[in-house]
């Protein structure tokens, strides 16, 4: 997901490039503004943690852009490509080292495993949002199993 600072700031494209760029697909896009009871349950494992008001608010506070990303081991591809969530800790050349301000304006959500992936999914579309397509160029791209 493209946090409101990433679109309010115009990076989306040049966000979604960078994931193209490495063989990733998109699937699935959807410009929103995200109801504050969606936000709660999308942020729910940090319900108890001082910083949940904080998330909610700040997500709830503009558009964002939620996708479906695939790819092989995408997971830990787009986790890499993202970088620390604290962007002072982001390397140089993730999207949060090269675009984000601070930790709470750190651009991007990415799922950490393929169970948050289905919540979370699960959480912004319905099954058939989603695109069920194979890219012409993906045997170039990922060894098919």
């Amino acid at each position: 997901m493209l946090k409101p600072d990433a679109v309010l700031r115009r990076l989306t494209g040049k966000i979604l490039t960078r994931f193209e760029e490495r063989g990733l697909e998109i699937v699935a896009a959807k410009m929103m503004v995200i109801p504050r009871e969606l936000a709660q349950q999308h942020y729910a494992e940090h319900e108890e943690k001082p910083f949940f008001t904080d998330l909610v608010e700040y997500i709830t506070s503009g558009p964002v852009l939620a996708t479906v990303i695939e790819g092989e081991e995408c997971i830990t591809l787009i986790r890499k490509m993202v970088g620390a969530t604290n962007p002072k800790e982001a390397d140089t050349g993730t999207i949060r080292g090269d675009y984000a301000i601070d930790t709470g304006r750190n651009i991007i959500h990415a799922s950490d495993s393929p169970a948050s992936a289905e919540r979370e999914i699960g959480l912004f579309f319905k099954m058939d949002e989603i695109c069920d397509c194979s890219f012409p160029d993906r045997e170039w791209i990922q060894e098919e199993p």
